[in-house]
């Protein structure tokens, strides 16, 4: 049986419990806006980037050149990015993120064995782990971000071991696999081949006209000056995506928050309700105990 004092606390503690869904939920919000930012601020620099390859690109039409190397797979193995999230109270993020991956490890299985193998590197400690128990342990694991000025880092970490593994491995063929918003909650994953560079884009991007009077002079071997514009053309890609990624997994988790607010309102009105209801019993119950005590007495006399 319920008494006052139980209801006293936990009224309390649902009252603390909403006070920090709240501030999740502030957190959430403001994260979101954040990362979009982050995001739609490299729009400028990935076109600098277009540009210094069409530059190359059209000098190396005009000399009579093929395209690149970079825009062929030279038949080796395959490599993975999964994003998942370091923390929970998600929804289902890690869960909608890693049944995707699990689809393109299966898809990829019998091709990566038969290029000599694959390797599976995870960016978030949740998605790591349901991929583990799903019997894919990840090659490489690292963790997120805390906010947007550690965006950058992450990006690099990963540059690094993409040249580390086309280097030292077959590997030729890196995509990557995140949740991307789509609404206002809703995470949908999404696939982006990081490497190598797509000979549609190469052909295109030689193709597109030159919008200056004359092609820019460059004193950087053609061939150095390609492999740069594509690590960085790769770190605006990985950036984005990880910013998209983020943006959404906050996405996920406010509307969680907003949910668990509205449900534990409904439980603080009916513990309100109850609380009232008890103490109105209590007070009754007290007056009529006066009452009879005054009436035993008044009989007595």
């Amino acid at each position: 049986m319920e008494t006052l004092e139980g209801l006293t606390d936990a009224l309390r503690t649902t009252r603390d419990i909403q006070s920090i869904v709240r501030t999740m939920k502030s957190l959430s919000a403001a994260s979101i806006r954040q990362y979009e930012q982050a995001e739609a601020a490299l729009a400028d620099y990935e076109g600098t980037i277009e540009m210094g390859l069409m530059a190359v690109l059209h000098d190396r039409r005009a000399q009579g050149l093929a395209l690149p190397h970079h825009a062929a797979d030279d038949g080796g193995g395959a490599a993975l990015i999964v994003i998942g999230s370091d923390r929970g109270l998600c929804g289902r993020y890690n869960e909608t993120i890693t049944r995707f991956a699990l689809d393109r490890l299966g898809r990829a299985g019998g091709h990566h064995a038969a290029r000599g193998g694959g390797l599976l590197a995870v960016i978030g400690a949740r998605a790591a782990a349901r991929l583990t128990s799903s019997g894919h342990a990840p090659d490489t694991l690292l963790a997120l971000p805390g906010g947007v000025g550690g965006l950058t880092p992450v990006v690099q970490r990963v540059i690094v071991a993409i040249d580390r593994w086309t280097r030292e491995t077959d590997i030729s063929t890196v995509r990557l696999v995140h949740n991307r918003r789509d609404g206002p909650a809703r995470a949908v994953p999404v696939e982006r081949k990081l490497l190598p560079l797509a000979a549609g884009t190469l052909h295109e991007v030689m193709h597109r006209p030159w919008p200056g009077r004359g092609l820019p002079c460059y004193r950087m071997a053609p061939a150095a000056l390609v492999s740069w514009l594509v690590q960085q053309r790769l770190f605006v890609l990985i950036y984005r995506a990880l910013a998209e990624a983020l943006a959404s997994e906050h996405a996920t988790r406010l509307a969680a928050m907003q949910t668990a607010e509205r449900n534990i309102q409904e439980r603080r009105d009916d513990l309100t309700s109850a609380y009232r209801r008890k103490r109105q019993e209590t007070i009754t119950r007290e007056l009529m105990d006066v009452i009879s005590g005054f009436e035993a007495v008044s009989t007595q006399d």
